[in-house]
């Protein structure tokens, strides 16, 4: 099949766009490169099956496509409140603009929601039927609910248009590529061990989150893109629950750090429990993670080492071939 994926060069995007073009189809990468890197795509560069586009979705483009996986859109707090207007647009234009590709091309698209839609929730763990529990005006909203009005454009593309949509709720996902800089919890964690600097966790560290290595991911969007007439939001994400704390301490020691842990102030909004229900992937895409959280970081760490070791820093370097 010929693929686009929007958000191609990024973390999760780019091992989409590796997966897929190792199944044997073509892929259009599409990227803005806000978050986005070449260094994620640069094996891919001389596939004659690989095609990259320099474009913003918030603009409308005509392509000849399959399928349309839309992953474009920052996903950290650091990068999608820089500019919380332009993740609003990103979320709703975007969508909008992709949405009318798959129409007039009938291309299946599937949108990359997130565990966000869920807020700060009073369920546990959380189901696909719950409604989530979020502040529209608060800080986060703009990634937030701009993904709860993702979906919506979704549901109402499909039952107005017949546009054939998949919608996929991602939790908490890691693995090698992610941003140095991005300011989320595992990559914050290995970059402070990795270079002797006390671990920062916000908060008492109880809050809990779920932890999905990226492989396992990519795994359940294509199965989830490729299943029969799965309309309604999937969860995606490993449900094995770890405290902040534990995070904390298991990087250390994956790291061979002994560096201290400094609690700061908790971020407004930021969600206490964070696990998914996955009895849905389970029973209509035969999904589940495969990857345990020790052995996702350890792959994790080595990456990371690669990307930030000092000249001379032969400890990092040990890791980063480990």
């Amino acid at each position: 099949m010929r693929i686009l994926v929007t958000g191609g060069a990024g973390f999760i995007g780019s091992h989409l766009c590796d997966r897929l073009i190792g199944d044997g189809h073509e892929v259009i990468c599409l990227d803005n490169f806000f978050t986005g890197r070449r260094e994620n795509i640069l094996q891919l560069l001389d596939n004659h099956r690989f095609e990259l586009l320099r474009h913003d979705v918030i603009e409308p483009i005509l392509l000849e496509v399959d399928q349309v996986y839309n992953l474009a859109c920052p996903a950290s707090p650091i990068h999608y409140q820089y500019n919380p207007v332009k993740t609003v647009k990103t979320n709703v234009m975007g969508t909008l603009n992709m949405l009318g590709l798959a129409k007039r091309v009938h291309a299946r698209i599937l949108q990359a929601s997130t565990s966000e839609v869920y807020g700060d929730p009073v369920e546990h763990p959380q189901t696909e039927k719950y409604w989530g529990n979020v502040n529209p005006i608060g800080i986060r909203s703009c990634y937030d609910e701009g993904k709860r009005v993702a979906e919506t454009l979704m549901m109402d593309y499909h039952r107005q248009n017949h546009v054939d949509t998949r919608i996929a709720r991602i939790f908490n996902t890691y693995g090698p590529r992610m941003l140095e800089n991005d300011g989320r919890v595992v990559s914050n964690f290995i970059v402070q061990a990795l270079c002797g600097e006390s671990i920062t966790v916000y908060g008492d560290g109880k809050q809990t989150r779920a932890f999905c290595y990226v492989d396992d991911l990519v795994d359940g969007l294509i199965r989830l893109m490729n299943a029969d007439e799965v309309f309604d939001p999937v969860n995606l994400g490993n449900p094995g629950e770890f405290t902040i704390n534990q995070l904390a301490e298991e990087v250390k020691t994956l790291c061979g750090s002994n560096v201290k842990i400094k609690y700061q102030t908790l971020p407004s909004d930021d969600p206490r429990q964070r696990q998914p229900n996955i009895d849905r992937a389970r029973s209509l895409l035969g999904w589940e993670p495969r990857i345990g959280l020790r052995e996702g970081l350890m792959k994790t760490i080595a990456d990371f080492a690669k990307r930030i070791a000092p000249k001379g820093d032969h400890k990092a370097q040990r890791i980063a071939q480990s």
